[in-house]
């Protein structure tokens, strides 16, 4: 069987597809560079705003065109009876869940291209009012500690030497076991191998449950210096309209935390600008958390009522203020993170090479996971001492020294 992939949305989904096309790979398949040389297209599949949701499914139709399509990630949970028939098929519920049941736990890293990392749990915790996420991955489901080492113990065998532990909540990780996420980092970092470990998004609620304990691991220096914490919005009362099951004051003990811990460190949060009950208030009062946290990273998406939630319904600000604020917020966010970038001209990183950059550079993170532009080609995983010559917003310029 000849497959075809595509995947989008976040780590989680490209990470859960890249080892489901695995695992075919690993049953005698071949992956194909173009959708007419395939028997099948397997397409990972994101709905998070509504927009995202109609590209998916004019590009499946595109897709369906050309070659019968397997529909994975959130999509299928919520749109099946608009997917299914014809050239479309979707991976089932049931079947999601299957890949956290042991499906999973013994693939065969075939084809490295697609792997994105490693899904540690399915579902999360959490009931937030506008989240069709939670819908279509439904409640916590965690992998065992030692199916996940086992799986990091393979990727190191292939010699992919930066570990990427994904899911909705990667704080959530355990509760369903009583294994919690530092014993899994704990365990990972008892591997006597050379690596990187990046931890992905937790939410604050399960994060301030567990910070203490995992920010210990962290000392260890194969742990990116790299903090993931969607806060969403500034203002209490939104977080209580959201469900959030935190404070503003939660989310800044835990960032005053990491912080202090590791003062050169990244912080990455999520905003929700235009929530159904934002209000000029609450806009300032996120302003100002920006400001008191300083986020080298803040994704900032625009409200998207979504089927199946509580706010399905809900109707927003005026696209006009919520463009606004959503400008002023992109502005504050790029002028905090050149600010910390420039900081870092004229330092020394040690760095390890993650991925083929544009016209004929090679992209490494540094401690805090920062990416780092390097002219020329590197070995993928090498590490190199880089002195920082430049940089821009997003990224640093390095010379190997």
């Amino acid at each position: 069987m000849r497959i075809y992939v595509e995947s989008y949305g976040c780590t989680l989904n490209r990470a859960e597809t890249g080892l489901y096309v695995n695992r075919l790979l690993s049953e005698g398949a071949e992956l194909v560079q173009r959708p007419e040389e395939a028997d099948i297209g397997v397409i990972g599949t994101c709905v998070v705003i509504r927009h995202t949701e109609e590209k998916m499914l004019r590009r499946i139709e595109e897709l369906s065109s050309k070659v019968r399509v397997k529909v994975t990630g959130c999509l299928p949970a919520v749109s099946a009876g608009q997917l299914e028939g014809g050239a479309v098929e979707v991976l089932k519920p049931r079947e999601a869940r299957s890949l956290y049941t042991g499906y999973l736990d013994d693939v065969e890293i075939r084809e490295a291209s697609i792997f994105e990392g490693i899904p540690i749990n399915q579902g999360c915790t959490g009931s937030c009012s506008y989240c069709i996420s939670r819908v279509s991955r439904g409640k916590l489901l965690s992998r065992p500690v030692e199916k996940i080492v086992k799986q990091v113990e393979m990727q190191l065998e292939r010699g992919i030497r930066e570990i990427r532990l994904t899911s909705l909540d990667t704080a959530a990780y355990g509760k369903d076991t009583g294994h919690r996420l530092p014993e899994l980092v704990a365990a990972i970092l008892r591997i006597p191998k050379d690596f990187r470990l990046r931890v992905g998004m937790m939410e604050p609620k399960n994060a301030g449950e567990i910070a203490e304990e995992l920010f210990r691991t962290y000392s260890d220096p194969r742990v990116f210096r790299f903090l993931h914490l969607p806060v969403q919005s500034g203002d209490d009362r939104v977080l209580r309209d959201m469900n959030r099951e935190y404070t503003v004051s939660d989310f800044e003990r835990i960032v005053r935390m990491f912080r202090e811990r590791f003062p050169d460190s990244t912080l990455s949060t999520d905003i929700i600008c235009g929530y159904h009950s934002d209000d000029e208030e609450s806009f300032e009062n996120t302003v100002r958390l920006i400001e008191r946290t300083e986020p080298e990273i803040i994704n900032i998406t625009r409200f998207s009522p979504r089927p199946f939630t509580k706010d399905f319904g809900s109707k927003t600000p005026p696209s006009n203020v919520m463009g606004r604020w959503s400008r002023a917020l992109t502005e504050l966010h790029r002028e905090i993170s050149a600010r910390k970038m420039a900081s870092l001209v004229g330092r020394t990183e040690a760095i390890i090479f993650a991925e083929r950059g544009k016209q004929g550079t090679t992209v490494g993170r540094d401690s805090a996971y920062r990416p780092v532009v390097v002219p020329g080609e590197y070995p993928l995983y090498g590490e190199a001492q880089v002195e920082v010559v430049d940089s821009t917003e997003t990224y640093l310029v390095g010379r190997v020294i």
